[in-house]
């Protein structure tokens, strides 16, 4: 059995919006952290833990950061991590991988699917044997209690429900 834990210096944790349902808000969490347990070495078996922070949210903006931890979306204060448990972990072909699992937030729990593009595995310069995945895919947000909504003079829609997922994670075998 294998345990790799997540290179937070090496993977990127972020999501994307429609704003005015004319452009994309992007925005990452700094602060996460990620365990994979697996047998098979094409980790096929793969038991994946993820965590991240609500107050590491960042959008490049601090007014919507401070408005995205507030009650009226993510309630850092209450709910202080986001997180997500898989419950398979499936080859399809090639290097595609779907991940199902239970994401939490805001106290909250749906099952998610999520593509998985698996990067292959390499040792560093350092002698660290390093596993790399790209993972997509789409959440409602309405669905785990993130409701805020506003309309524009126009009858518009400020924020779009759907939030696109794009993480670029890479892991490090532990010793």
């Amino acid at each position: 059995m294998a345990t790799f834990k997540i290179d937070p210096m090496h993977s990127e944790i972020t999501f994307k919006v429609k704003h005015l349902m004319i452009t994309n808000v992007t925005g990452s969490f700094q602060q996460f952290d990620a365990t994979l347990v697996a047998e098979a070495e094409d980790f096929s078996d793969a038991k994946i833990n993820f965590e991240a922070a609500i107050d590491s949210i960042s959008t490049n903006n601090e007014q919507r950061d401070t408005h995205l931890k507030s009650d009226d979306f993510f309630a850092a204060a209450t709910y202080p991590t986001l997180s997500f448990v898989s419950t398979s972990f499936t080859h399809k072909s090639g290097s595609e991988y779907a991940l199902k699992g239970d994401l939490t937030i805001k106290g909250t729990t749906k099952s998610v699917e999520l593509g998985v593009d698996f990067g292959g595995r390499m040792t560093d310069f350092y002698g660290q044997d390093k596993a790399g995945f790209e993972i997509t895919g789409k959440i409602n947000r309405s669905e785990f209690g993130l409701t805020w909504s506003a309309v524009t003079e126009a009858g518009g829609v400020v924020v779009s429900d759907e939030i696109k997922l794009n993480m670029a994670v890479q892991m490090v075998k532990q010793a």
